[in-house]
This record gives structure tokens, sequence and C-alpha cells, in this order.
């Protein structure tokens, strides 16, 4: 069988299918990726031509319009799958009552902070508990310097989601009519920009500048960025790629909201519905995303789907790895990123919240404006086409 995944998990979905192998000799599987630019979108064309591909993992949202997946609710049923170390996820993952996929991993943010910048500032460490507000005035204390040698207080990624966070995080939806509270997000981002404690939107761009390299050059305080960043920093220690000390807290949350408030993305594993092996497939699904996947991917750092007080102690670890407040992952209160629903990733996220956003923060409109057309274009881009058909677009 062949099965593509993202390039992130490669190792660690090799090193469990070593254990999945132990107790099914018989199932082989060819793990392949696709560079993380161009995953989904080469992905997706791959398998409406019909390439071979029996699974594939990713964020299921992008491939329910095209008629690709197979519904796993009979293989569950079959298997006796114990669904309860999902919790609200498995249920959430649903469309239309079906079930197209399960969660390995589940990406939450943290705020990632370079301790050793902050202990040569002689400036406190970011807490726990900040609001917004709390986080720009301490990037603003942090940033220091020009030009090669300027130390940022933050780097926020250019991605839409880096704004419409904020909103996020008072239960709103992208998909809602009122979108009004998705304006300080917007806002917030351009005010960091002017105070000149952040990278530009437009010499992130220019620059191709990116979270991980950017936070590992060691001239960026604090990065906004979710749990897969754990991973990557702990790969870049064991290289000896980066030296200084770092850690985590929770991002910054809205007034009135709960400190440890953070966004969510499941990230599945689904079964092609035009795979010769299904039933095979689906047994590496049921490993990779129970309890012995589960701990493969915990102890590598990822925040796993399927979660129970064994796999808890793994991911939070002996202490030896950092970071040392990792706990703060498994302690958070989630909100969905986005509905998983057709559509939504796909045009949405990576096109109107995308393509307004950005036309906003090179100050081609204004933020009233951006978000004002970005209700238009849900309704007639997204609604229109999508909503009428399923039942959580129909709020």
């Amino acid at each position: 069988m062949k099965a593509t995944v993202l390039p992130d998990d490669l190792e660690t979905f090799k090193a469990a299918y070593a254990e999945f192998s132990k107790e099914n000799p018989n199932i082989g599987v060819q793990f392949e990726t696709i560079p993380q630019a161009q995953y989904y979108e080469k992905l997706r064309m791959q398998l409406s031509s019909g390439e071979n591909m029996d699974l594939f993992g990713g964020t299921m949202d992008v491939f329910l319009d095209t008629g690709i997946l197979e519904p796993l609710d009979d293989y569950v049923k079959k298997a006796n799958v114990d669904v309860s170390g999902f919790g609200p996820l498995y249920d959430a993952l649903k469309v239309n009552d079906k079930v197209y996929g399960l969660p390995y991993r589940k990406s939450n943010w943290m705020l990632f902070y370079n301790k050793t910048l902050f202990d040569q500032a002689g400036v406190a460490y970011p807490k726990a508990d900040m609001t917004w507000n709390d986080f720009r005035d301490l990037a603003k204390k942090i940033t220091k310097g020009e030009g090669t040698n300027k130390v940022y207080g933050a780097f926020v990624h250019p991605w839409a989601q880096t704004w419409y966070m904020q909103g996020v995080q008072t239960g709103a939806s992208i998909i809602d009519k009122d979108l009004s509270v998705f304006k300080k997000g917007l806002q917030f981002r351009m005010d960091m920009e002017k105070d000149g404690s952040i990278m530009g939107w437009a010499e992130q761009i220019t620059t191709s500048a990116h979270y991980n390299a950017a936070f590992q050059k060691g001239n960026i305080a604090m990065n906004l960025i979710g749990d897969w960043h754990v991973a990557q920093l702990r790969q870049a220690e064991t290289e000896k790629k980066i030296s200084f000390d770092w850690d985590v807290v929770p991002v910054p949350h809205p007034d009135g909201v709960a400190a440890n408030t953070s966004l969510a993305t499941p990230v599945s594993l689904m079964v092609n519905k035009n795979s010769k092996h299904k039933e095979e497939a689906f047994k590496v699904v049921q490993f990779m995303t129970g309890v012995k996947g589960a701990k493969q991917f915990a102890a590598k750092g990822f925040l796993t789907g399927y979660i129970n007080d064994d796999i808890r102690k793994t991911y939070i670890g002996d202490g030896s790895l950092k970071p040392k407040n990792i706990h703060y992952f498994v302690e958070q209160k989630e909100y969905p990123e986005y509905p998983l629903l057709p559509g939504v990733k796909n045009i949405l996220v990576n096109s109107v919240y995308k393509q307004e956003g950005e036309m906003a923060l090179t100050g081609a409109q204004t933020v009233d404006q951006a978000i004002q057309k970005i209700g238009q274009r849900v309704a007639s881009e997204w609604a229109d086409k999508y909503a009428k058909d399923y039942k959580a677009g129909k709020k």
C-alpha cells in the first residue's frame, strides 16, 4: 500500500510503522511525502487523477469536496474502536453524521520564547496569563537594534490565522454572519508592525521569512506558532543548529477570555475510497491514531488526537527535553480554528481571509473594508456553494 503524509510527520510515521509491522507482518506500507508548500494542492491533484494511493494524512476539510474519502463508520464499528480517547474531536470531525478520518494529532497554538534574549536584556519572561495588549507591550520592550543586528520582540507569521486567532479565541467562527470580532486582530497585527516590534508583512513575503528559520536564527524573542514547532526545535537542538534556551507559555488572550485558550486543528488519516486495500488501510489508520501510534507521536513532541493519562505523561516526558512548560499544551481550552466543512480551508482561509487581510496589511484598504469584503465573499464564494448542503453550515 501507499500512504502520503505531511513532511514533518514522515519520520514518526515510519517509526510507528515499524511497531505496526510486528503485529501485521503481511501489511506493507510505503510512506511518502510532498513538500509542505505544495502538499495539499499536489495531493488533491494526485487523488483526483486516480493515482494509486491507499491512505493519506492532513486536515480533512481540504478533501471533503473531492468525493475521494471513504466513510469509516462501519470500519470503526466492526473493529470496535475505542473512540473515547479522541474526546470531543471524534464528533467534531463528523460531516453529516459520518466519519471520514481519525485524528492522529492536533495543532494547538502556543507562544515560544527565547529565554536567552530575555536574560540578556534583563527583561522578565512572558507570563502564562497575558492579554494581547500585554504581549504587544512586552514585544516593544525587548525590541532593539537596527538592520541585521535587530532583535525583534516577536515573529508573527503571514498566515491569516495569526490575526483571526483573536476572534476565534472568543468562540467566534470565520463563517459567522457577523465578523466584526475579527477587526481587532487584523488591526493589532498592523499596529505591531507600526511599533517595529515584528517584521512587516511585506518584508516577510519578499524575504520568504519563515517562523522556524527566523526563530532559530536567534534574534526573535517570541514566536507565535503551533505545537509542531516543539518537534522542529528539538530536532534543531539534536543537530546543534541552536544553542539558546527556550520555553513556552500560552498564547496571549483577548480581554475577558480565560488564559490558555487556543486554536486547535485536528490532523487526520483518511482512506481513499478507490483503494483496493481498504480493510488493510483502516488497520493502519486504527493503529496510527490509537494508543500505540499516539505514544510514538507524543514521544516526538506532537500533541495527539487520542490522549489518556499514559499518553499525556509520554507527551510531557521526564523533564529532560525542552520545553520545560510543555504541560500547557495538554491543559488548554481549545476552539476549532475553523469548521471542518468543504471549501472552508481552500476558499476561505487560503483565499478570502488571506487576500483581503493582505490588502489591508499593504494599505490597499482599511480594516473595516477588509472585514466587510470578507463577509461578502464568505456568503458569495463559500456559503452559496457549500453551506446549504451541510447541516453544520445551516446555522
